[in-house]
């Protein structure tokens, strides 16, 4: 009973099983009809032949029958076999397969249902080639991009990003605890897939529903970040950020104001200085020519001081605007060392100080050097020596040449026996207008500021190193490490200490 009943089932459930039981019914209700009215006839007219003509009316039926289902499962057939074609190919289409075509070759509804079924194959497959080569067009503009691109969804969470992206979320994913969020406890309470720095500018921009930009502080770093949201349908999806490293940007800023602002600083006082006294001179006020004469010397020395202020500027914004022209060729350092030691040795004796030389046997020789810059470099150095050693002492320039590692370096010494520099001032020595002594006046010991940044500049220009040794009260020496050959890149820093000692 139960085979009977899956059968009628299966017989139902298919489309031969149908148009079977269909022509079935049909048949047998053609010879319903036929055996109600024909059958009492038979009887009446066909006395001894009745029997012989319902056994040939009952053969027929079953003729009938077999005929009809013969016809119907051969028709069925026909319509089945392509409507499994459809059936498998429209699988294989569910299961990512787009080259899918059915091969169905007829002028029936069937026909054009497959090739209906062809071109939509056909449509899809263009389709979801095209997507693949925009993903693709895009995924290569991201991974070529220098910037962080990161795209959240409306809960916060990571829907994608690129390598410099995925680099940053793993970086910031250290700054949970102890992060200031400005968003309070609200903004800590949610979205907790977005990186601290983030998450109350993502908040924002899911709330208002409008780009947003702001500069983060991350550590030492400075980030703009650029958030805009994504709509569909005027729902808001989530965020896409784009987020940039401006550290030295905000550096050069920084700097570029302190700049305008320290040469208005120091340029202030000298003129202040110039115009007093040429004020003071011009009214007579001074009477006495001991005096007059002191006050022309103020003049004198305040405008050789704003010379080698504005010279110190311009070297600065030269170098800075990459147009300081570098004459290399090979240089006799000793010969230079020489010819400063005697440039320097007035200067030192009107100070009371002694100006010692100490060089090597051996030729001090580079190959690439600028032999105006490097002398400027010494003197800058001698210069500040000076400054700052007191009458009695003394100071050393020191020549000889070295190996550091594997590689020959022509060494320079500078040293003094002044009053040092502190230690939490030695980090920030080569930067413009940073005097260690905050409280040294103004005039003949005071400098501009820029030399040591000067010096340093055009050591880097010779691929070279300059270090600093100092402890307050101590003295100072400046160590200069000079490639003989010419070399690309900086001394390796492994060579410090063998400088420094």
């Amino acid at each position: 009973m139960k085979l009977w009943r899956k059968l009628a089932q299966l017989l139902w459930h298919s489309v031969v099983g149908k148009l079977w039981a269909t022509i079935m019914l049909l048949v047998a209700v053609v010879l319903i009809i036929l055996g109600v009215f024909l059958l009492q006839y038979i009887d009446i007219f066909f006395d001894k032949d009745a029997h012989n003509i319902k056994v040939l009316f009952v053969i027929t039926a079953i003729i009938g029958f077999l005929l009809s289902t013969f016809f119907a499962f051969f028709l069925s057939s026909k319509i089945q076999q392509p409507l499994l074609q459809l059936k498998n190919a429209a699988d294989s289409v569910s299961q990512g397969d787009y080259t899918t075509r059915v091969h169905i070759h007829s002028s029936d509804e069937i026909g054009q249902l497959a090739n209906t079924f062809n071109h939509m194959t056909e449509q899809i497959d263009k389709l979801i080639g095209d997507l693949n080569h925009e993903k693709n067009h895009l995924t290569s503009i991201l991974r070529s991009m220098g910037d962080s691109v990161i795209t959240f969804d409306a809960d916060g969470e990571v829907i994608l990003a690129n390598p410099s992206g995925h680099l940053l979320l793993s970086q910031w994913s250290s700054l949970e605890r102890g992060w200031d969020d400005e968003g309070g406890q609200e903004g800590k309470a949610s979205f907790k897939g977005i990186p601290a720095p983030l998450r109350g500018l993502f908040h924002e921009v899911v709330k208002e529903g409008r780009d947003a930009t702001d500069k983060i502080h991350v550590h030492s770093t400075v980030w703009s970040v650029v958030m805009a949201p994504l709509q569909s349908n005027g729902v808001i999806r989530g965020a896409v950020a784009v987020i940039r490293n401006v550290t030295e940007e905000h550096k050069l800023d920084k700097l570029r104001r302190d700049f305008v602002a320290n040469i208005s600083h120091e340029i202030r006082t000298p003129l202040s200085m110039l115009q007093g006294y040429s004020e003071a001179l011009l009214d007579d006020i001074v009477v006495e020519e001991e005096e007059r004469k002191e006050l022309v010397q103020v003049i004198y020395d305040e405008s050789l001081r704003m010379g080698r202020l504005v010279n110190d500027f311009l070297d600065i914004a030269r170098m800075e605007a990459g147009h300081v022209d570098m004459n290399y060729q090979k240089i006799d350092l000793k010969g230079m060392l020489r010819r400063v030691h005697r440039k320097f040795q007035v200067y030192a004796k009107e100070r009371e100080v002694a100006l010692h030389a100490a060089f090597s046997e051996e030729p001090l020789v580079i190959m690439q050097g600028d032999e105006d810059r490097l002398e400027q470099v010494l003197t800058n150095l001698l210069d500040n020596a000076l400054r700052h050693t007191p009458a009695g002492k003394s100071i050393t320039i020191d020549g000889e040449r070295l190996n550091v590692n594997g590689k020959a370096y022509i060494q320079l010494k500078i040293k003094d026996e002044g009053q040092g520099i502190p230690q939490e001032d030695l980090p920030f020595i080569f930067e413009r207008f940073y005097k260690a002594d905050k409280a040294r006046k103004r005039g003949s010991s005071g400098g501009t500021g820029l030399g040591l940044a000067i010096v340093k500049n055009f050591i880097d220009l010779h691929h070279g190193q300059i270090v600093v040794d100092s402890l307050a009260g101590n003295g100072t020496t400046f160590t200069l490490l000079l490639p003989v050959e010419q070399q690309e890149g900086n001394v390796v820093h492994a060579a410090n200490h063998q400088i420094l000692h």
